[in-house]
C-alpha cells in the first residue's frame, strides 16, 4: 500500500517538525503545523496560542488534571470540557486534511487519530537529553528553567495527554512504523530514511 501521507510525533527538542518539514518539501506534498493550529482555531474559536499549548498538552502532569479539567456550559461546546471539545475539533479537522489528499502532519496524536487508515506512515522522532537541551537552547533560548526540565515538563504533558484520549503510550515502539534518533543519525537522514520509505511503497 502506497503511504501517501506521514505523520510526525516527536519528542521535545528532537527536530520532529523540522525532519516533517523537510520530508514534505521533497516529496512536494503539503505541511501541516502552525497550518494545523490555525485551521483549528477558525473551526472551534479558540485562539491559535490557545491550541498551540492545549491540543495536544494535558492540563496538568497526570492523567488526574483531566477530572478537573473546566466543564463547559450546557447548550455550549455542547456541554463537553473544553480538553474535550478542542480534541474532538481536532479529530475532524485532521481526517479531512487526509481526506484532500498526501501531507504531513506534525503532532496532534494525529497517528491515533488516523488508524484506521492503510496509507499512513506513522513516524516517531526522538533524541537523548543532551541533545535535545542543547537544541532548544540555540532554537528558544534560556529560560528561568533548566534546559532538562522543560523537556520534561513538556514530553510529559504530551504522554499524557496521548495516552488519556488514545488509551496507548506515547512514544512506544509498536505504535509507530518508524523510530528515529535524530542525535545519532542527523535529521537530513532520518529525512532520507523517511522519503525512502514512501517512494519503496509507491513501486510495491
Amino acid at each position: 500500500m502506497e503511504k501517501k501521507i506521514i505523520t510526525i510525533s516527536r519528542e521535545f527538542g528532537s527536530g520532529g517538525r523540522s525532519v516533517g518539514r523537510m520530508i514534505a518539501d521533497r516529496l512536494g506534498i503539503p505541511f501541516y503545523d502552525k497550518e494545523l493550529v490555525d485551521q483549528i482555531a477558525v473551526e472551534s474559536g479558540f485562539a491559535p496560542k490557545f491550541i498551540e499549548e492545549h491540543g495536544e498538552h494535558s492540563p496538568g502532569s497526570s492523567l488526574f488534571s483531566y477530572a478537573f479539567a473546566p466543564q463547559g456550559v450546557p447548550g455550549v461546546m455542547n456541554g463537553l470540557s473544553t480538553a474535550d471539545f478542542l480534541w474532538n475539533i481536532q479529530c475532524s479537522v485532521i481526517l479531512q486534511l487526509a481526506e484532500k489528499g498526501p501531507c504531513v502532519i506534525v503532532g496532534r496524536n494525529a497517528d491515533y487519530i488516523l488508524k484506521d487508515r492503510p496509507d499512513v506512515l506513522n513516524v516517531f522522532v526522538h533524541a537523548n537529553i543532551a541533545f535535545r537541551a542543547d537544541r532548544i537552547v540555540h532554537k528558544y533560548g534560556e529560560s528561568d528553567k533548566s534546559p532538562e526540565a522543560r523537556l520534561n515538563e513538556k514530553d510529559k504533558r504530551r504522554r499524557v495527554n496521548y495516552q488519556h484520549y488514545t488509551g496507548r503510550n506515547w512514544g512506544q515502539s509498536q505504535n509507530y512504523d518508524v523510530c528515529l534518533d535524530t542525535g545519532t543519525l542527523g535529521i537530513e537522514q532520518c529525512v532520507d530514511i523517511v522519503c525512502g520509505i514512501v517512494e519503496k511503497s509507491r513501486e510495491a
